[in-house]
């Protein structure tokens, strides 16, 4: 599968992750979608160990496709995780050093969110960073009018979806031991956010 959106913001995504990540470990993708960030991102960072996760069986097929497409060895094979789910299936390959969520929050039900960060808290090491992408509200408003029509649209779709307010979003990670680092602007209205678990 090819997501149009997945190849424009691939590149601005990956010049914020290459500050950011370790030189060497594991980074457990949530919600991977096609797999075209995986696979651009392992490549870009090969002494990273990826590991890609979907619940949806077609984004997980799409996902070892281009695995095998681009011939990494540094990509794990994608696994099935529902991120509300209290065990994830991957406890046993923990910790990891860092976690990735990209445009998933906000067309998930909220349950979808706090659970991201309870695994989070779980699962990563002593100062493994969450890194969130997509759009976000920024203490109830919306940063572009592009945004509030976003937010409309999925709550039309299903009222369970919308934009997650990063105050709210504060307040869940610290629950789980996670603390909201660096606010980092995006192209096209969107925000990369980086939380840090406690040493």
């Amino acid at each position: 599968m090819f997501s149009p959106s997945a190849a424009r913001n691939a590149e601005p995504i990956l010049t914020v992750l290459k500050g950011l990540f370790p030189a060497r470990g594991t980074v457990l993708e949530i919600g991977c979608g096609t797999g075209e960030h995986a696979v651009c991102f392992a490549a870009a960072m090969p002494t990273l160990t990826w590991l890609p996760t979907d619940p949806d069986p077609a984004s997980r097929a799409s996902t070892a496709g281009w695995i095998g497409l681009r011939g990494l060895s540094n990509v794990l094979a994608p696994i099935d995780i529902d991120a509300s789910s209290p065990v994830w299936g991957v406890e046993n390959l923990a910790p990891f050093d860092a976690m990735l969520s990209i445009n998933m929050i906000h067309i998930a039900p909220w349950a979808a969110t706090t659970g991201l960060f309870s695994g989070a808290g779980r699962l990563l090491g002593s100062g493994g960073l969450l890194c969130l992408y997509g759009p976000f509200l920024h203490n109830g408003a919306y940063n572009a009018p592009s945004n509030a029509a976003f937010d409309q649209s999925l709550k039309a779709s299903n009222p369970a979806w919308g934009l997650r307010d990063i105050a709210d979003l504060e307040r869940t990670a610290l629950v789980s031991g996670l603390r909201l680092g660096e606010t980092v602007a995006m192209p096209a209205n969107n925000t990369l956010l980086v939380f840090r678990r406690a040493t």
